[in-house]
């Protein structure tokens, strides 16, 4: 069996793979791993995305959480970052998000935040994963008053929204703005914050019904929304994902600017303001080489991690740099928040566009984007990890890259959520690259199924 926390913690189809008795299991012992050393009650705040699940698991987690003694605040449907925020405000013990992000509707997960607001380290997840493999062992279940409590806290996601704008009080009067919620968790929180703050807000797929989140909407989902902006002739679109911690953008053209652009137009703004800690931005290796050669044109160290927004994270806080981030539209400015958060990465986006009054367009073109081909090859879960022990897929990668010779790149990992095998080509010439990443993703498919 593989490990059961992945890159965004545990994933899978709702009742089926995460099942109830799973959520019950990893509330115990996530309650108990994280405030085993706490002298009082622990509290966790619970949170969810829109999915039809959500609330299923959160009631199985928080009977988990409770059975151990700890008390559990459930918050409802909130963005994935404003439980972390809520954390940290309320001084409680820890938190966790229910939430696929991205994901189709079936599926689901449920991730931990410390009492700081940060994703947990590997080992943390060890704890617990090991905990539940070995049935709770010498873990006590208190009876009577002993047991912990659960209380329903709706009113406190307006808590999230002011938080976000003291972060970024820009005032967006004159700006006309297409926010696609995905039906998910920024229906609420992105349309009050954008609204407040003065924009002319029109305001798409925000009547979650339980299953439509992320269906051809958000930020996996970006063509109504290009046409959208074109259509209303607005300044810019703005593509949240299911749990809101993610921001992808359209220019007023309806082009695509994606995660490593946003990051390239609020780094050079920050540079040019004095805020870019050691004039540095971490990306992971999955940027697009144009986002190198952007930093080496302006003067800013490009670092780079492996693939998964917590290697972001802890590369800046343990380098102390302040903004770091993914080509998907995971963006953490860590002087505000303690993740990835769509809405406040939106914010510092129009604040680039409001003081320096140029169109998104304009400013994206700080970069110039590569041409990348990315194919997901189907393989067995249990096999993903070990694509590179099969010597024809080793061989076909070499002679790939011998081909590129220096122009372009081959990167091949693991889903950290899905079956599957991620094929990443770069270079030169699109057809050329997506030929050759349709080919060697076949080939991975064919070999290890």
């Amino acid at each position: 069996m593989g490990r059961m926390f992945g890159t965004d913690g545990v994933r899978g189809v709702a009742g089926a793979e995460l099942t109830i008795e799973l959520a019950t299991q990893l509330g115990q012992a996530g309650a108990f791993v994280l405030t085993r050393e706490k002298e009082h009650q622990p509290t966790l705040i619970v949170g969810c995305d829109t999915r039809i699940s959500g609330g299923m698991l959160a009631s199985a987690l928080m009977a988990g959480i409770c059975s151990v003694g700890a008390n559990a605040i459930y918050v409802g449907v909130l963005p994935t970052p404003a439980v972390a925020y809520l954390t940290r405000r309320h001084k409680v013990d820890a938190g966790v998000v229910i939430s696929a992000s991205h994901n189709p509707m079936e599926f689901n997960g449920i991730k931990f935040f410390n009492g700081d607001g940060y994703k947990l380290s590997d080992e943390l997840e060890d704890q617990i994963e090991a905990l539940i493999k070995n049935h709770m062992k010498d873990v006590t279940l208190p009876i009577g008053s002993g047991v912990g409590r659960i209380d329903y806290r709706f009113d406190i996601r307006d808590e999230y929204v002011e938080f976000i704008k003291k972060c970024v009080p820009v005032n967006l009067h004159g700006l006309k703005i297409v926010a696609d919620c995905a039906e998910g968790a920024a229906y609420y929180t992105s349309v009050k914050a954008l609204r407040e703050l003065g924009a002319d807000l029109i305001a798409i797929h925000t009547n979650p019904d339980g299953t439509n989140i992320n269906a051809n909407c958000g930020s996996t989902h970006m063509d109504e929304l290009k046409a959208r902006v074109v259509y209303e002739k607005a300044d810019i679109g703005l593509a949240f994902d299911g749990d809101a911690d993610r921001l992808l953008a359209v220019d007023e053209t309806g082009s695509l600017v994606d995660g490593d652009q946003l990051m390239a137009i609020c780094g050079n703004y920050m540079k040019q303001k004095g805020t870019l800690k050691k004039d540095t931005i971490v990306v992971t290796v999955m940027s697009n080489l144009g986002f190198t050669i952007m930093g080496q044109e302006n003067g800013i160290h490009v670092e780079k991690t492996k693939v998964g927004d917590r290697y972001v994270l802890e590369n800046m806080r343990e380098n102390g740099y302040n903004i770091g981030g993914e080509q998907s539209g995971h963006i953490i400015f860590l002087d505000d928040n303690t993740t990835g958060d769509g809405l406040l990465s939106a914010l510092h986006v129009l604040q680039v566009m409001v003081d320096t009054r140029k169109k998104l367009s304009e400013l994206a073109a700080v970069m110039e984007i590569y041409p990348q081909a990315l194919v997901n090859a189907k393989v067995p879960n249990h096999k993903k990890e070990h694509y590179m022990e099969y010597a024809e897929i080793e061989e076909a990668i070499s002679k790939l890259e011998k081909k590129f010779n220096g122009e372009g790149r081959v990167l091949i990992r693991p889903s950290g959520t899905e079956p599957l095998v991620r094929v990443m080509i770069e270079g030169k010439n699109q057809q050329e690259i997506d030929k050759e990443a349709r080919d060697l993703a076949d080939l991975i498919t064919k070999i290890m199924l």
